[in-house]
């Protein structure tokens, strides 16, 4: 989801230390690197089983929380991984700017990736080349909700803005809140209150308009950003709306926002979050849009970072759609595939499968845009959001501050990524 941009010195030295770093490793095998642990990791060693099944060659996998920290490291002393996972293109883009990645195009042909989406093509392109292969991906621009509680909302059909406005005023009015909130996600808090602001200027200003506010080109004191900020105050911030208000909100963490929802008595209605929070009884609608329909997207991209052939070999199969329906067989249902090619039904139930169907479609797609920004305007967004849910009358100093950390970024650390 986000990249882990502060962790204590002291971690980063332990996992550096003995067995765990990246170098030393069987030249024969593969070494891969990722953030993922725990089930995560169980869920793509399977990925990587399978590949070991199919060509004999092994693979070892760290998985650490650390993950920027660890790789940069590796990077500097020139023992890198073979294969890195990185959660954003953000991160992707600073690796290549110092020239550790190594471009796909003559590593992945038409017919090892044929069934990858063609969005999914243009979107892990950097320049003139591809650099990944996206190992999982996420929905984003959705509004969740339990049918049998929330009427007034049909699955597909969204809402209008004025709409959804009326249904957050009426569902507040109950006994619970409209909203389930949750900006904690230590130690990046904030970033869920982006996704706000994200799909706002997204589906006000247009895919146009939006390409150029994540490539650092529209000051953040323009009238286009301020609106977002704005109505994201009007539906969510307003006493009532959120449940816990301002400081439930702060202190409540991303996961366990949507909890009540699922309680005899719901504590909240309605949750705007990505298509990993997918459930039983839950359906969910786009969000509004007064522009032409178009989604916002994040995804975990694998990269190369050697030449070794068992490495390339690995990349070739990454991209494969037997690889891809490895890990959404094993969710059942909470990860999806950039390739059109995975058959719909490891996909449990409809709902799940409208998201990979709009993931792999024509559907007009954008990546996260924190997830394209330097990584001093990330941090900076997400600081900015969390001062804004405790003080929203303070919103034009924080763009100030925003845009003046906008202005001292130099023009080569952004991305300008295809959107739509």
């Amino acid at each position: 989801m986000r990249t882990v941009r502060a962790v204590a010195m002291a971690a980063v030295v332990l996992l550096l230390g003995g067995s765990a770093a990246c170098a030393g490793r069987d030249d024969q095998g593969v070494t891969v690197l990722a953030s993922w642990t725990g089930g995560e990791a169980d869920a793509f060693r399977q990925v990587l089983d399978r590949f070991t099944d199919r060509t004999g060659i092994t693979v070892d996998y760290q998985g650490t929380r650390a993950l920027n920290q660890v790789l940069t490291a590796e990077v500097q002393k020139g023992t890198p991984p073979d294969i890195a996972v990185l959660p954003s293109p953000g991160d992707l883009a600073g690796y290549i700017r110092r020239s550790a990645v190594r471009p796909l195009d003559d590593v992945i042909d038409a017919g090892a990736g044929q069934s990858h989406s063609p969005q999914w093509l243009r979107l892990e392109r950097m320049g003139d080349a591809r650099y990944a292969v996206a190992v999982k991906t996420s929905l984003k621009s959705l509004i969740w909700y339990d049918p049998r509680r929330v009427t007034g909302l049909s699955g597909g059909e969204p809402p209008t803005w004025d709409a959804l406005v009326q249904l957050s005023e009426r569902l507040g009015a109950g006994d619970g809140a409209a909203w389930c909130m949750g900006m904690g996600s230590t130690p990046v808090s904030g970033w869920p209150g982006t996704d706000w602001i994200e799909d706002l200027v997204l589906h006000r200003a247009g895919t146009a308009a939006y390409r150029r506010w994540s490539a650092g080109k529209t000051a953040w004191t323009a009238p286009e950003i301020r609106q977002a900020w704005t109505a994201w105050r009007q539906v969510a911030l307003r006493p009532g709306l959120a449940r816990g208000d301002a400081g439930g909100v702060l202190f409540t963490d991303f996961g366990d926002a949507s909890r009540t929802m699922h309680t005899v008595r719901p504590g909240c209605f309605l949750h705007h979050q990505a298509s990993f929070v997918v459930g039983p009884d839950l359906d969910f609608v786009p969000f509004p849009s007064d522009r032409p329909r178009a989604w916002e997207v994040s995804a975990d991209l694998a990269a190369l970072f050697t030449g070794k052939p068992e490495a390339r070999e690995l990349m070739r199969f990454l991209a494969t759609d037997e690889a891809q329906s490895i890990w959404p067989a094993v969710s059942r249902g909470s990860v999806f595939s950039a390739n059109r090619g995975v058959d719909p039904s490891i996909y449990d139930d409809p709902v799940s499968r409208r998201v990979a169907q709009t993931l792999t479609g024509q559907a007009a797609l954008c990546f996260d845009a924190s997830d394209l920004m330097p990584g001093a305007m990330t941090n900076a967004f997400y600081r900015a959001v969390l001062e804004y849910v405790q003080s929203p009358d303070r919103l034009d100093a924080i763009l100030a501050r925003l845009e003046q950390v906008r202005t001292a970024i130099p023009a080569g650390d952004w991305l300008d990524v295809p959107c739509g």
